[in-house]
């Protein structure tokens, strides 16, 4: 492995904001949260959540990883724009690691981007130097996870990581399970073997909706992140809040014109999510067999509602 270090680079200025930030010798450190797109992310939860922690707020870029080692431009192709007779701007693809405040200036890192394509190790490495670097007492991920659960329900978590005991009222749904990898797994689990404190949040987001937004699933991430760290961030609370209500009422707009499939897989999932937790609580997802579609008839209904809910959702 090719030394971590050579990933990124400080900006000397934000370096030194954030030396500001942590303080003195007794200072508890500061928290890190950390988002990168291309993996599972349904109902855009984790990207919604950034976007909102970066929305209005001014950031300080503390260290730039280098995107051309870590970056597949053919698997990703960044944008350019063509303006008449040549190209005009080119869209350079950021992960970065920002300082940003929270509405009592409490301090925080963000660290968000492209999911890196290669070199997870060196990568996960380099988190790590940086986290010891900064003095960062815990770090938070968070993505969705597409689930067979009603939009009519509250929206499930499951956390994981060395401090999962900071997300409380929630436990986890499976006991083992082998899934595909990601760079935000990997960080999660090197900084958990180095003894740092991690902790993770899936938001379960039903599954005939994961491809569009689900400000619902932010929110609830958002309330079980703040809840974690200590941050305030009622600004970003307000926004999601506001469009997961937009959100409730498209999707029951939707179901009122009288899709008669989709209505009875609703129904169905909300039958199956009260006999295993009741109306509050989410727990193991296999439960007694209820009268649902297949797989095949689901998919088609799926399909058909994102297509049309997304063709109506100009304003997201």
């Amino acid at each position: 492995m090719r030394d971590p270090q050579e990933l990124y680079a400080w900006d000397p200025a934000g370096l030194a904001r954030a030396d500001e930030a942590v303080g003195g010798a007794h200072s508890a450190g500061l928290v890190l949260i950390y988002h990168f797109e291309g993996f599972i992310d349904a109902g855009e939860t984790g990207a919604q959540l950034t976007e909102q922690l970066l929305e209005g707020r001014s950031a300080t870029t503390v260290a730039r990883f280098d995107h051309d080692r870590l970056v597949d431009y053919r698997a990703r192709r960044p944008a350019m724009t063509f303006r008449r007779d040549r190209w005009s701007a080119y869209d350079t693809p950021e992960l970065v690691v920002r300082l940003v405040h929270d509405a009592t200036h409490q301090p925080f890192l963000l660290l968000s981007g492209p999911e890196p394509d290669v070199e997870w190790e060196s990568f996960s490495a380099a988190v790590r130097q940086i986290v010891e670097r900064l003095r960062v007492r815990l770090a938070v991920t968070f993505h969705g996870i597409p689930m067979g659960v009603p939009h009519t329900r509250p929206v499930g978590l499951t956390p994981h990581g060395n401090r999962a005991d900071l997300i409380a009222g929630h436990r986890g749904v499976f006991d083992e399970a082998q899934v595909p990898g990601s760079a935000a797994a990997l960080v999660e689990l090197r900084l958990s073997e180095a003894g740092r404190d991690v902790v993770g949040v899936a938001a379960h987001v039903p599954h005939y909706i994961a491809r569009s937004r689900y400000p619902d699933a932010a929110l609830v991430v958002l309330e079980a992140v703040t809840a974690a760290t200590g941050l305030v961030l009622p600004e970003a609370a307000h926004a999601l809040r506001t469009r997961a209500l937009k959100t409730q009422d498209e999707i029951e707009s939707e179901l009122a014109e009288g899709d008669s499939e989709l209505v009875a897989v609703v129904r169905g999932l909300e039958q199956q999510y009260d006999a295993i937790a009741g109306a509050t609580t989410r727990g193991s997802l296999v439960a007694e067999p209820v009268d649902l579609p297949s797989a095949d008839e689901l998919g088609e209904v799926f399909e058909r509602f994102l297509a049309e809910h997304e063709d109506g959702d100009g304003d997201r």
